[in-house]
């Protein structure tokens, strides 16, 4: 399993120019969670499956995640189908 850095999840939230409310209701997370880990060095400290849903969360907007957290970690956007009215 893959984990995404601070860094990663501020430069992803930016890309999809989503607020930080945004992410935190896509990912059922609070708001306090998102800025804390977009603060932190490295993987944010907490509790892993915290931090999957807002992977799971920015991939579902439409973000790749590249490299690893020690390894040129980055993003990627990808093409997501737009969803039909």
């Amino acid at each position: 399993m893959s984990m995404i850095t601070g860094g990663q999840i501020r430069a992803a939230r930016a890309a999809l120019r989503w607020s930080v409310q945004r992410l935190a209701d896509e990912a059922r997370v609070s708001t306090q969670t998102i800025k804390r880990f977009e603060v932190a060095e490295g993987i944010p400290q907490s509790r892993t499956q915290t931090l999957l849903e807002i992977k799971s969360a920015l991939e579902s907007g439409g973000i790749q995640f590249v490299g690893t957290p020690l390894d040129r970690p980055g993003i990627r956007i990808v093409a997501t189908k737009k969803k039909q009215d």
